[in-house]
């Protein structure tokens, strides 16, 4: 669905002193159709001037971007007509109604006349907006508010939707339901680019990920593959249902254990062995006479992950 072939964006803003800040540096990068891909960087990573430069708002400086095989750069009307975009911030109007904005952007889109009022009544049935359709713009919430933002981007039926920080400002349940939406969405046939701050969000959601800082892409990847390849050694926790056994000083004993930590009663360490050799480990600390009661792998998530990429302790 995206192809993007050592895309390269300069800025020479007047306080480089003549050096172009690079805010893409070369990015290669293949989405398949289907994809919930997440990219992730902290601000000034270039996320958004990479979105903008996937969705023909920018120009490269080289490099070329295709969505669904069309060249975006030479025949970007043709191209607009599979993307669906919705930048971190979108512009509303406070005195149109919902069915009025969605009506304004599907003529915009060019959309046949005749198919509009139902494309608009099927965009706010999947947005779940059915009892705002009639109400004012400046009188939603801000949940609302993005919902109709991604119905205006999807109102002329785009195979690629784009979103650049989707979440911002919304609160919990509110970015519970846009991660719901969202699968809905994708479950319909849509391909989703998304950027967030929030990495547990992309992290429930995306299928796949690139981690992107200072314009270059330091990971790209299914999110398995990804976190697995970069993976430290495997770590998990002991709890024990009574104190009084000298469980470190068992723990340090045994070979492929190391980085033991114990507190209250529950101890974390590092384990290189195998499942089998782990059951194993287990099976002799009870006959040892620890009172175990559960033993748990401590999973990394994508935030610690992506802080370990971007400090290089993952090359």
């Amino acid at each position: 669905m995206i192809h993007v072939e050592n895309l390269t964006k300069e800025y020479d803003p007047p306080t480089s002193k003549g050096r172009p800040i690079l805010a893409a540096n070369g990015l290669n990068l293949d989405i398949p159709a289907g994809e919930i891909f997440g990219m992730v960087g902290p601000n000034g990573a270039g996320k958004t001037t990479t979105l903008k430069m996937i969705c023909g708002l920018s120009l490269p400086t080289a490099g070329r971007v295709t969505v669904n095989g069309i060249d975006v750069e030479r025949r970007p009307e043709e191209a607009q007509r599979f993307i669906g975009y919705l930048g971190d911030f979108f512009s509303l109007y406070d005195d149109l109604k919902v069915w009025e904005y969605l009506d304004y952007f599907a003529r915009a889109y060019r959309m046949d006349q005749s198919a509009i009022p139902a494309r608009i009544q099927s965009v706010i049935q999947t947005m779940g907006l059915e009892p705002k359709r009639d109400a004012m713009i400046g009188g939603l919430s801000r949940g609302m508010k993005q919902r109709l933002g991604i119905g205006r981007a999807i109102i002329h039926d785009p195979q690629l939707l784009v979103l650049d920080e989707p979440a911002a400002g919304l609160d919990p349940k509110a970015r519970v339901d846009l991660r719901e939406l969202l699968r809905e969405l994708n479950r319909s046939g849509k391909t989703i680019l998304i950027t967030s701050h929030i990495l547990s969000d992309l992290e429930d959601i995306c299928s796949s990920i690139g981690l992107i800082e200072k314009g270059r892409l330091l990971r790209v990847g299914r999110l398995e593959d990804v976190m697995r390849e970069g993976k430290a050694a495997r770590k998990f926790r002991l709890r024990l249902a009574a104190p009084g056994f000298a469980l470190d000083a068992w723990l340090a004993a045994r070979g492929g254990v190391g980085d033991v930590k114990t507190e209250a009663q529950a101890t974390e360490f590092v384990f290189g062995g195998t499942d089998a050799a782990l059951a194993e480990l287990v099976r002799d600390l009870v006959t040892a006479g620890a009172p175990v009661c559960r033993v748990e792998e401590i999973t990394e998530t994508l935030e610690q992950f992506y802080s370990r990429v971007s400090s290089g302790e993952v090359m």
